[in-house]
Order: structure tokens, then C-alpha cells, then sequence
């Protein structure tokens, strides 16, 4: 046996454990990466107003709790009147379900010449085996609907901590990481993290501009057409169709559909014919112009990061799949040579006139037009003299 041989086992058996070590390490932990990645992004986000309110002479700190304080009061400002909103639409609803089941039951005992009744339909709901098992699973389920909204909680609390430090903590961090690249590779890393916060920071204002402005709108057709809980529903519009990337606007819409379609159907399609329409104009005249110098990708790119990022890390990988891109492109544009365009008219989309004139040749020659060479050889004569023509000059020359 050579002897360099127990040692190459030993040497493969340790790397092949330390890989299993690391794989279950990253499994175990890939809840806490996430967490991680999302509170760094926010701390990027919020990055340029905690930069200004400290330039100003402000703590880091104090002005990253005051930025944390008013998002967070924004934030449940939100959920609390949408839950109010909510809650008085499905008491409004459960109220009247005893007039929706009476109409109900008067149009089908008019159409198919029925006679039933409120009162059979509702025993008959009520001693039926799928409620008792509804009920069952929904009572065996509320453990479980509990730990999801603990771990929620619990998750929410750790960005919020990680995005806190990474924000007050900024300057630190970079002194930090810096501290162990050679010079040339600081400049880099420092550069790099410019266009992180500028991207970032700019990719949500705008947003949150974009959302405004479609609150607004939509607030104002809500209004015209006296739906119930207009602010509510206009809030809801404008932060779900901005901040859910590609599908975001038709679950916006779902909700003001719905609450017009209990007071008019007509006003339901008054609703999503608003929708379809101010999504044209935010997507060929307000975004382009609001994200031109913030997140200028193609729309083409912006989908398929979305795709990528949703398949990747699911919801959160959607959100920050954006900005991510974003950075990166610009990242690489700052390095990436370029050089001018040619003035050639096929840049542009257009043919040129040889190759109309090139391929008339080949459909000449294929059919068999005169004063074109043959197809039978790869190379054409030289140019010379006239000669007489004639069978063999004929084929000498088409040769």
C-alpha cells in the first residue's frame, strides 16, 4: 500500500464531513439568512434619510429608532384600518346573508319550479357532514394558526433588530469589513455599497410615490362612486399594487371590486375598468419617468428577477429581486467597456438594400433568369472580354 494513501482517505473522509457538517449548519440556519438578508435591504432602504438626519448633527441611533418609529406607526395605522374596514364589511355581510338566501332561493324556485325554503336550506347546512368537519379542523387548528403568528412575530422582531444595528451601525460595519481588504479592494467594496444604498433607497421612494399617487386616484373614484371605506381601500390599492411586483395590481384591485359589488354590480366594472386603465398610463408614462434615475432596468429584466427571485427565496425573494438586480447592473455598468455604435441601419431594425438586392439574385438564379451565374459552381468567373455566343461559350460562361 503507499503510504500517501491512509492519509488521502482521511484527508477525503474529513472533507466529505465537514461538507455534511456545513449543509445541515446551512439547512438549520437558512431561516436566520433570510431574516439577515431582508433586514440588510432595509437597512439599506432607510439608509439615505438616516444619513441625512445625522449629517445634520443627529445620532446614528436616534435617528435610526425615530425612522423605525414612523414606519412602524405607518404600518400599524394601516393594518388597523383595514381591519376596521374589514370587520364592518363582514358584520355588513353576515347581517344581510339571510336577504342574499332568500333572493337566491326566490330565483331558483322561480327558474327550475322548485319549493324549498330559507329554513330547509339552513338545517340542512347545519346538520350536513362537512360543516362538523369544518368545524373539527378549524377547532384542532387553532394551535396551530397561533404558532404561525408567534413565529411571525418572532421573525418580524429579528429584522427589525438586525436592520436596526445594520442601520446605526452603518459606518462601524463598513470600518469593520474594510478593515481586512487591501486598499484597492476597499475602494471597491465602498463603491459598491453606494450604489446598494442608492438603488435601494430609490427603488422604494419611488414606490412609495408611485403608491400615492395610485391612493389618490383611486380614492377619488371611490369617492365618486360612494363606496364605504374609501381611504381604507385607496391605502390598500396603492401599497399592494406597488409593493407585490407583477401580479400586486389585480389583487389590489380584487378588494374595491368586491366591496362595489355589494352595493352596485355595475360599480364593479366602473372599478376594474379604472384599474386596467390607470395601469397603462403608471406603466408607459408615470413609472418610466419616476424610476428613470433610480431602477432604470428593462421591464423584460424586472419580470424575470421577479420569477427568479420568487423561485429562489419564495415571497421575500420578490420583493428585493428588484433592487438586487438593479445594483448589480449597475455594479457591473461602472466596469464593463463601451464603445460607439456603428452608423449601420440594421442597429435600427432596418434591412439594408444589398441584401434586397442580393436575395432578388437568388430567386432570379433559382429561376433560371438570364445574365445570372449558374448554381452549379461555388466560384463566378472573372470578368473579360465579350465573346460570341454559342452553346460552349454559353455553358463555359455559366461554369
Amino acid at each position: 500500500m503507499p503510504r500517501w494513501l491512509p492519509r488521502a482517505l482521511i484527508l477525503a473522509l474529513a472533507l466529505y464531513a465537514c461538507f455534511q457538517l456545513g449543509s445541515w449548519a446551512f439547512h438549520q440556519l437558512i431561516g436566520l439568512l433570510i431574516n439577515i438578508l431582508i433586514a440588510f435591504f432595509l437597512a439599506l432602504a432607510i439608509e439615505p434619510a438616516v444619513g441625512r438626519m445625522a449629517a445634520r448633527g443627529m445620532r446614528r441611533g436616534l435617528a435610526t429608532f425615530l425612522v423605525f418609529f414612523a414606519v412602524l406607526a405607518a404600518g400599524i395605522g394601516f393594518v388597523v384600518l383595514l381591519g376596521s374596514m374589514l370587520a364592518g364589511q363582514i358584520v355588513e355581510m353576515v347581517e344581510e346573508f339571510p336577504k342574499y338566501l332568500d333572493s337566491v332561493i326566490r330565483w331558483i324556485n322561480s327558474t327550475f319550479h322548485t319549493e324549498l325554503s330559507r329554513v330547509e336550506v339552513q338545517d340542512s347546512l347545519l346538520r350536513s357532514d362537512w360543516l362538523r368537519n369544518y368545524v373539527e379542523n378549524s377547532a384542532s387548528g387553532v394551535l396551530d394558526v397561533s404558532a404561525t403568528v408567534l413565529g411571525g412575530l418572532f421573525k418580524l422582531l429579528t429584522i427589525f433588530l438586525f436592520s436596526f444595528y445594520f442601520a446605526a451601525d452603518g459606518p462601524r460595519l463598513r470600518r469593520a469589513l474594510c478593515s481586512v481588504l487591501p486598499p484597492a479592494k476597499q475602494t471597491e467594496v465602498l463603491r459598491a455599497w453606494e450604489i446598494a444604498v442608492d438603488k435601494t433607497g430609490g427603488y422604494l421612494y419611488s414606490r412609495g410615490l408611485m403608491a400615492l399617487i395610485s391612493g389618490g386616484a383611486h380614492y377619488i373614484l371611490l369617492e365618486i362612486l360612494e363606496v364605504p371605506y374609501a381611504p381604507a381601500l385607496a391605502v390598500w390599492v396603492g401599497l399592494v399594487s406597488q409593493f407585490i411586483p407583477t401580479i400586486g395590481t389585480y389583487l389590489a384591485g380584487a378588494l374595491p371590486m368586491l366591496i362595489a359589488f355589494t352595493i352596485d354590480p355595475w360599480y364593479a366594472v366602473w372599478v376594474l375598468g379604472f384599474v386596467v386603465i390607470y395601469q397603462q398610463f403608471e406603466n408607459y408614462l408615470l413609472q418610466p419617468k419616476l424610476t428613470a434615475r433610480t431602477v432604470d432596468i428593462h421591464p423584460a429584466v424586472a419580470f424575470g428577477s421577479v420569477v427568479a427571485g420568487t423561485a429562489l427565496l419564495g415571497a421575500v425573494g420578490a420583493l428585493i429581486a428588484i433592487p438586487a438586480v438593479a445594483t448589480l447592473q449597475a455594479f457591473l455598468g461602472a466596469y464593463v467597456k463601451r464603445y460607439a455604435v456603428t452608423d449601420d441601419p440594421r442597429v435600427h431594425g432596418h434591412r439594408r438594400h444589398g441584401g434586397s438586392r442580393a436575395l432578388a439574385r437568388v430567386r432570379s438564379a433559382l429561376q433560371g433568369g438570364p445574365g445570372l451565374p449558374s448554381a452549379r459552381s461555388g466560384t463566378s468567373a472573372p470578368p473579360g472580354p465579350a465573346t460570341p455566343s454559342g452553346p460552349e461559350n454559353a455553358d463555359g460562361a455559366g461554369a
